[in-house]
């Protein structure tokens, strides 16, 4: 017996416009392309089995997409672009503690020699780069293992002569 019946989509021509450029675009994450190729199949009369069997994903994730495009339907595409409307929605948790001028300035200070901060060392460790994190006040406090996993997730922006020791030192 089938499900309920899905939500009914119906696509301005600029949406199907705006929805085609995004699948085609090769900057376009694959993500949103998934998204964008299920609103097309929504728009055209498919059902959700239908298209979870043609793109290979969950009926759940077919729904999803469909409940959230329907519910920002009446918003005009001038005032929230089909690319907006296909992004993810902020995840739940705590908010950042360190801002993104914060992390300018850790990565600014991992690519200065150590001595530059009176620091009798040839590359910064953990320890090292968060004291002087909290020395300088760019934060209040910080782990070593914190400060080190923020330098290592930036770590395709270091110089190619490391100046961060990968020394597990806490």
């Amino acid at each position: 017996m089938p499900g309920p019946k899905a939500i009914v989509i119906n696509l301005s021509v600029e949406a199907v416009t705006d929805l085609t450029k995004l699948i085609k675009a090769h900057q376009t994450g694959q993500q949103m392309v998934l998204r964008a190729r299920i609103i097309l199949a929504a728009g055209q009369g498919q059902s959700n089995a239908q298209i979870a069997r043609q793109l290979g994903l969950d009926g759940d994730t077919v729904r999803l997409w469909r409940q959230r495009w329907q519910v920002l339907e009446p918003i005009p595409l001038s005032d929230l672009s089909v690319a907006e409307r296909l992004e993810d929605l902020p995840r739940p948790g705590a908010p950042a503690r360190i801002t993104a001028a914060q992390r300018c300035q850790i990565e600014a200070l991992a690519c200065e020699k150590p001595e530059k901060s009176g620091r009798l060392i040839s590359h910064w460790t953990n320890r090292e780069i968060a004291d002087e994190l909290i020395h300088r006040e760019i934060v209040e406090t910080i782990s070593p293992r914190h400060a080190g996993r923020l330098l290592k997730r930036g770590g395709s922006q270091t110089p190619s002569d490391p100046l961060l020791a990968d020394a597990r030192d806490g």
